[in-house]
């Protein structure tokens, strides 16, 4: 097949790619040996060398075999970005079992899905989230649990101080003795038999990745080592000035999701470089970070830069040390690339494109080179990408729209237990992703949307993502979603979502208007309703079905919205639940 792309990579990035024939656990050996005594992680401000990293899984595999775990056992890690994240989940696959990442916000529902759908019989947790684990675990087949508090890891200052904030706060958790549930510190400290050496091959499972249900029911994503270490490898090409044991890496992505897994703990191993653990994004403690560790790789998702972007004490922290940063989970304008590079005096913020199923990246806009608005770049080294018309699966033209298909050695082996659903995504060797998308006769890809997010108005296909691309211009737009909303006439109407910048006000009148001059008419909002603040996801992404079912629920109570003028609210563009 033709690639047009290989001709636009940037000077150092191979056109082809030998895939390391290494598995997880010989990556981070390999790191242990290498860097032993360089710093692994900083958790507010504490320093754990490699060495000492590598001892902790050693301690904690041996523990894991204590407590009955063997190979090709899932255990479940239901951990914010904390210091016993990476010990869990390298002594997970030091044991060829297998990581079964769970989002720490799930409720009880969620977590019992996952549970038994992954068939996890342990489990690590942390003590906030004891009720709902615990409740879950009545209906799950775990037979062990593991806590552990976000206090263990702390400098001695903040680990007193700790219980007295979370007293007063309501979050202090007791957790009483029980029968099968265990203490992290007390288990890594016992004096264990060392943990046996256990073979794993490339081909193995290696984890579960769970997509976010948010276009159906959860998928586990079966993605083997070879998929994991194909992905770093690929990154690693990418990232041409990367120099390895010298970079500071920034984890404000969750480690339990796709993007954050590879991007950020598996990749600062890789390269044998320091990881700075930030378990909940707040934009001060981003700032501060970038700051005082002189941080060189910032991985995050758009609203994460928008947060930085906006907040007021941006210009009171010294970014320079940044120089690249990948930017993924949602489109990623222009315009707050430019304006955080100009905050952060040099740095490169590129937009990417990756999947859970695909380990997860597979394009991304060329680091030094061309990188073009609107795009999510080229494919990755030994990857494939094609636009099939989603009715013939035949190819389309370039700059014709259809589904993106994908193939490469990151490409996961299928869903857990759902053959149906397994093949149902591939189709002649190749995974269908289910984003609309088209590529320019550069090979440059761009998405338009996601299937199940077409607006069919009238008769014309409408995507959402290219009328949030317009809006974002306009000069009082914080944040904006578009979706479908039902129209006895034309089937469904365009409906906007908007959040102000502070200080701001606007009304329908002038947004819609705005949209007039910029595109057709039957692309333009004939809704706008105005929100102090958008859902998301845990890393950031707008969740159009959440504004879908609200909609929906709306109509059908016969509720109307009505226009009119508001100013921003000055929230935070990405706040979540404290865990």
């Amino acid at each position: 097949m033709d690639r047009p792309w290989l001709r636009h990579y940037e000077n150092g990035v191979p056109q082809t790619l030998a895939i390391p024939n290494q598995t997880i656990p010989e990556v981070f050996g390999e790191a242990v040996r290498t860097y032993a005594g360089s710093t692994a992680m900083i958790y507010y401000g504490r320093k754990f060398d490699y060495r000492t990293l590598g001892a902790m899984v050693e301690r904690f595999a041996a523990a894991l075999v204590h407590l009955g775990v063997k190979k090709g056992d899932r255990v479940a890690i239901i951990l914010p970005n904390v210091p016993q994240y990476p010990v869990v989940h390298y002594a997970v696959m030091q044991l060829g079992a297998i990581a079964v990442p769970t989002n720490p916000l799930y409720v009880e529902r969620e977590l019992e899905y996952q549970l038994n759908n992954s068939g996890a019989e342990v489990a690590i947790a942390l003590d906030l989230l004891y009720p709902r684990v615990e409740a879950a675990r009545k209906h799950a087949a775990l037979r062990e649990v593991v806590y552990t508090s976000a206090r263990d890891y702390l400098p001695l200052p903040l680990r007193w101080l700790y219980p007295i904030k979370a007293k007063r706060s309501g979050k202090w958790i007791e957790i009483p003795r029980q029968a099968h549930t265990h203490d992290f510190l007390r288990l890594i400290k016992s004096n264990f038999s060392a943990a046996p050496v256990v073979q794993v091959a490339q081909n193995e499972i290696a984890i579960l990745l769970y997509t976010g249900g948010t276009t159906g029911i959860s998928k586990g994503a079966v993605l083997t080592h070879r998929n994991l270490v194909a992905n770093l490898a690929q990154v690693r090409a990418w990232f041409t000035q990367c120099q390895p044991g010298k970079e500071i890496l920034l984890a404000a992505l969750p480690f339990f999701h796709s993007y954050g897994m590879t991007s950020c703990l598996h990749m600062s191993v890789y390269l044998g470089s320091s990881v700075v653990l930030i378990p909940r994004f707040e934009v001060e403690t981003v700032l501060k970070s970038l700051q005082k560790y002189k941080v060189t790789l910032f991985p995050g998702v758009p609203t994460m830069y928008v947060a930085v972007n906006n907040s007021s004490a941006v210009q009171k922290y010294s970014l320079e040390h940044v120089r690249a940063c990948m930017s993924g989970g949602a489109p990623l304008p222009l315009s707050v690339a430019k304006q955080f590079e100009t905050n952060a005096k040099g740095a490169r913020l590129v937009e990417g494109y990756g999947l859970s199923e695909t380990s997860p990246v597979t394009h991304c806009n060329p680091i030094l080179g061309q990188r073009k608005e609107g795009s999510i770049g080229l494919p990755m080294p030994e990857t494939d990408a094609i636009i099939l018309d989603p009715e013939t699966r035949e190819p389309v033209a370039p700059n014709e729209v259809g589904e993106l298909a994908l193939r490469g050695p990151q490409v996961m082996q299928g869903y857990w237990r759902m053959e149906e659903e397994t093949r149902r995504i591939f189709h002649n060797g190749w995974m269908l992703t289910g984003d609309m998308a088209k590529m320019d006769e550069e090979g440059y890809f761009y998405i338009v949307d996601r299937k199940k997010d077409m607006i069919i108005a009238g008769g014309f296909n409408i995507y959402p993502r290219e009328i949030e691309e317009v809006l974002y211009r306009h000069p009082k737009v914080l944040e904006a979603a578009v979706i479908g909303a039902m129209d006895q006439y034309r089937g469904e109407t365009v409906k906007a979502f908007i959040v102000l910048r502070e200080g701001q006000t606007a009304t329908e009148e002038e947004i819609i208007n705005f949209c007039q001059q910029e595109m057709a008419r039957y692309k333009v909002p004939k809704l706008v309703e105005f929100r102090k603040e958008l859902p998301k996801s845990l890393i950031g992404k707008v969740l159009r079905r959440v504004l879908s079912e609200e909609e929906r629920t709306k109509q059908a109570a016969g509720a109307q919205a009505k226009p009119h003028a508001v100013g921003a609210s000055g929230s935070m563009p990405l706040k979540h639940e404290a865990v």
